[in-house]
């Protein structure tokens, strides 16, 4: 039988829960040799588009052969409690993606008890002695024709560069009321598609999704590149848990300006680091307006509200990621109710962005080499900088997340502001 580990749990239980950190990591440390899911014995393989109305029963764990495409009108229902893995091809590579494209939807309402679950066939294989990895499954993606800043409507999302028929996978238009469905209670883990430097698909993509769109309380676990990343578009997220992102927890492109709420990411030392030049190039948040950095008419400007950023104990073992917040090429962000810690670099901005084009209230940003603004500039809000934290400090779970006591804010900010533990029961570590 497989069993998650977990090194220092999770900052989601607090009331069971302390903190022995002995050494300088506080990592949470999920290793993926090997989860016990309790799964059906029967497997559905499925490959190709679905172009009627289809559902995906728990009765049995659903095999994706390559990437599907849910097209012209159908709409994908998934029962809560299903599993879903990918196919592995040769080597053990597996490629099995989801996409919804402009033209389809799906329905995938999972519950607290029974959350549906996209995970590497390792974990569903019965066989204690295989382990799951990062790319062992494909990813999910949702496309829609609300705006985006490109100035076309022919974008293709990074990973997908490889299918034939390309016009499938365009997304961007103006209808900023898209609906491609329903995400809720799902958790996508160990994915990530990668077909060269830079060319991944992430845990979950949203390209060009529109405010028709529900998306809530959804994990991504042991990612290859990011957990979740937002195309332009307008969609709106609740409920968000990023956990041991190889890349970016959240990454924002494109020109979207939805609204991000409850959300929690939560580094581990011990998963992959993405690199750049060979430096880290791992963040909790990483924001552009577009690859060039050019101002257009529609900004990426996300809106963030109850958020919680928590890297590690240490400085040294803050050396494996680049930035807590990374706002750069022209980009903005709204944070409220934010608490970010355990980075070397709380928040930084890359001209031409700028922090005064942006907006804060009741933000606390700390980093161990550098604090959130140069020393002594004061924003409307965010107020004026204050000292790094001490790395020496042993951290606690006084709040539903690892931090240091000084940035304690009595349950004033951060992702469990009005909330308390609303990641118990359907998120797993």
């Amino acid at each position: 039988m497989k069993k998650f580990f977990l090194f220092a749990m999770v900052a989601l239980s607090v009331y069971s829960c302390q903190n022995d950190d002995s050494t300088a990591d506080s990592s949470f440390s999920m290793k993926a040799a090997g989860a016990d899911y309790v799964h059906p014995a029967a497997v559905q393989t499925v490959s190709g588009a679905i172009t009627t109305n289809t559902t995906w029963t728990n009765d049995r764990v659903w095999e994706i052969d390559g990437v599907i495409t849910v097209k012209d009108g159908a709409k994908l229902t998934i029962q809560a409690g299903t599993f879903i893995k990918a196919k592995p091809l040769a080597a053990g590579i597996a490629t099995g993606v989801l996409v919804i494209t402009k033209t389809g939807q799906i329905d995938a309402q999972g519950t607290v008890e029974s959350p549906i679950v996209f995970t590497s066939y390792n974990l569903l294989d019965d066989n204690a002695d295989t382990v799951a990895a990062p790319g062992d499954f494909g990813g999910v993606v949702i496309l829609g024709d609300a705006e985006v800043n490109t100035g076309t409507t022919t974008n293709i999302v990074e990973g997908l560069d490889d299918q034939l028929n390309f016009t499938e996978f365009y997304y961007g238009g103006s209808n900023n009321n898209h609906n491609g469905g329903i995400l809720s209670y799902v958790r996508i883990e160990y994915a990530g598609r990668i077909l060269d430097t830079d060319v991944e698909i992430n845990g979950l993509t949203l390209a060009g999704v529109g405010l028709g769109t529900t998306v809530n309380h959804i994990q991504v676990s042991y990612g290859r590149d990011d957990s979740f990343e937002f195309f332009g578009g307008k969609v709106n997220a609740t409920h968000l848990v990023s956990f041991a992102a190889d890349d970016d927890n959240f990454d924002f492109d494109f020109g979207y300006t939805g609204n991000i709420t409850k959300a929690i990411a939560l580094a581990d030392s011990n998963s992959t680091h993405s690199l750049s030049g060979g430096n880290p190039d791992s963040n909790g948040i990483e924001l552009d307006n577009n690859s060039t950095g050019t101002l257009t008419s529609l900004i990426t400007r996300p809106v963030i509200s109850q958020l919680s950023i928590i890297g590690v104990s240490s400085s040294a073992v803050a050396d494996l990621y680049e930035n807590a917040i990374h706002v750069r090429r022209a980009g903005n962000i709204s944070l409220t109710d934010v608490t970010v810690t355990g980075y070397n670099t709380g928040i930084r901005w890359d001209a031409p962005s700028l922090p005064s084009n942006s907006s804060y209230l009741r933000v606390s940003i700390h980093g161990f080499d550098n604090v959130a603004l140069p020393t002594g500039t004061t924003i409307a809000g965010l107020g004026t900088s204050t000292s790094t934290v001490d790395p020496a400090t042993r951290w606690n779970l006084t709040q539903p997340f690892f931090n240091n006591g000084a940035l304690d804010l009595a349950g004033t900010t951060g992702a469990f502001r009005t909330e308390q533990l609303w990641t118990n029961g359907w998120t797993r570590f």
